[in-house]
C-alpha cells in the first residue's frame, strides 16, 4: 500500500467518523469531549486533504 493510498484510506474513514457524530449531534447533541474529537477529526481532514491535493497536483 502507497502512502497516496494510506491517506485516501484515512480520509475515508474520517469521513465515516466524522459523519456518524453528525448524526449524533443531530439526534441528541455532543458532549463536549466529542465536539472536541470532532472539531480535531475535521482539522485532520483538512489538513490530510490538502497534503493529498499537492501530491496529485505535483504529478
Amino acid at each position: 500500500m502507497t502512502n497516496i493510498e494510506m491517506m485516501q484510506r484515512r480520509n475515508e474513514i474520517l469521513k465515516r467518523n466524522i459523519s456518524s457524530l453528525i448524526l449524533k449531534d443531530n439526534k441528541h447533541g455532543l458532549s463536549g469531549q466529542e465536539n472536541y474529537f470532532y472539531n480535531n477529526m475535521i482539522k485532520e481532514l483538512h489538513t490530510s486533504e490538502s497534503q493529498l491535493n499537492s501530491i496529485r497536483n505535483q504529478a
